[in-house]
C-alpha cells in the first residue's frame, strides 16, 4: 500500500442495489467520488475491477476501495479567528463577522472563510472530491454576518447539498429594512437571476429566465424610519434577501446596492459608522446529514447591528 492511502473494505450488504449507491453508503465517500475511483481502477468487487457503477452485484460480494491520501487544496491555510458554534467530525458550524468573504476568488485571494477553515480543520479534512478542502454547500455575503455550515467530508457534503437542494433547510435572517412595510407580514415571490444591465447585481426577472425564489417576511418592530424584519427563506438565492424587500420598497439599510438609505437616515447610520446591509443570519436548522439528527442553531445580533437598532429606537 502506499503511504497516505487506505482501504475500505466491507461486503455488499443489500441485494439489487446499484454499486455506486452500496459503495457510498458503505464507505462515507460521495457517489461521484465513488464514480471517480472507479474510473481510476482504485475500487475492486470480488477480486477483480469495478466497471459499471451501474451494477447490481449480489448481497455478500466483497469489495475493496483504495482511497488515496487527498491532496492539498490550492487555498492556503490562514489563522483567522473564528467563531465555531458547533464541530463534529463531519461538518462545523460557524459564526461568520461581516467583511470575511467566504471563498477565495479573483480580489479575495486570501483572508477568507476557506482560508480561516483549511487551518482550523488541519488533519481532519477527509477530503471533498478527492481534495483536503472545506465543502462550501453555502454562502453569505461578505458584508452578512451570521451563521454557516460547512461540510468535513464527502458524505456530509453530499448529504447538506441535497437538503439545500430540496429547500429542508430552515434559516431566519434579521433585517433593518427602509420604512415600514405594508402588510406588515408577507410573502414575496419572484424569480431572480443575474441583471441584464449590471453583472454585479441580480434582479428580478420573469419566470422562467430565472431561479425561483420566495421570501416569508413579518415585522417585528417598528423603528424610527425603518422597521426591524424577519426573513424566513424556502430558497436559497444569491442577493435573495436584498433583491426582494428592495422589489417591495424597503430595502436594506446600509445596502449600497439595491436600495438608497432614506436621507433622514444617513446621519444615523454616518454616527454609528455602519457601511453594510443590515442583515443578519440569526437561524440555522438542518437534519445532520450522516447520523440524521436535527440541528437548529441561532446567533445573536452582532454589536453593530444591535447599536443601529437601539438607536433607531430612540
Amino acid at each position: 500500500m502506499v503511504t497516505g492511502e487506505s482501504i475500505i473494505e466491507g461486503v455488499i450488504a443489500a441485494e439489487g442495489q446499484r454499486l455506486d449507491k452500496a459503495l457510498a453508503e458503505a464507505s462515507g465517500l460521495s457517489r461521484e467520488r465513488v464514480k471517480a475511483l472507479m474510473a481510476e481502477g482504485r475500487i475492486e468487487l470480488a477480486g477483480k475491477p469495478a466497471a459499471q457503477a451501474s451494477a447490481k452485484p449480489a448481497a455478500g460480494t466483497p469489495y475493496r476501495i483504495v482511497v488515496p491520501q487527498a491532496v492539498p487544496a490550492e487555498a492556503r491555510a490562514q489563522d483567522i479567528p473564528l467563531a465555531v458554534v458547533f464541530e463534529d467530525a463531519h461538518l462545523v458550524v460557524v459564526d461568520k463577522p461581516a467583511g470575511l468573504v467566504v471563498h477565495p476568488a479573483a480580489g479575495n485571494l486570501d483572508g477568507t472563510l476557506v482560508n480561516a477553515l483549511l487551518h482550523h480543520c488541519r488533519g481532519q479534512l477527509s477530503g471533498i472530491g478527492g481534495v483536503a478542502r472545506p465543502g462550501i454547500v453555502h454562502r453569505i455575503d461578505k458584508d452578512t454576518s451570521g451563521l454557516l455550515v460547512v461540510a468535513k467530508s464527502d458524505a456530509a457534503h453530499e448529504g447538506l447539498a441535497a437538503q439545500f437542494a430540496d429547500h429542508s433547510i430552515d434559516r431566519a435572517y434579521s433585517a433593518v429594512v427602509a420604512g415600514h412595510p405594508v402588510p406588515p407580514a408577507g410573502t414575496v415571490r419572484g424569480a431572480i437571476a443575474r441583471s441584464p444591465t449590471n453583472r454585479k447585481k441580480m434582479a428580478l426577472v420573469e419566470d422562467g429566465r430565472g431561479k425561483h425564489a420566495v421570501t416569508h417576511y413579518s415585522t417585528l418592530e417598528p423603528l424610527a424610519g425603518a422597521a426591524l424584519v424577519e426573513c424566513r427563506l424556502e430558497t436559497g438565492r444569491t442577493h435573495q434577501v436584498r433583491v426582494h424587500m428592495s422589489s417591495i420598497g424597503h430595502a436594506l439599510l446600509g445596502d449600497p446596492v439595491y436600495g438608497r438609505t432614506p436621507s433622514q437616515l444617513r446621519p444615523v447610520l454616518s454616527r454609528l459608522e455602519f457601511d453594510r446591509q443590515a442583515l443578519h443570519a440569526r437561524e440555522l436548522g438542518f437534519r445532520h446529514p450522516v447520523t440524521g439528527e436535527r440541528l437548529r442553531f441561532s446567533s445573536p445580533l452582532p454589536a453593530d447591528l444591535a447599536a443601529l437598532i437601539e438607536e433607531l429606537r430612540n
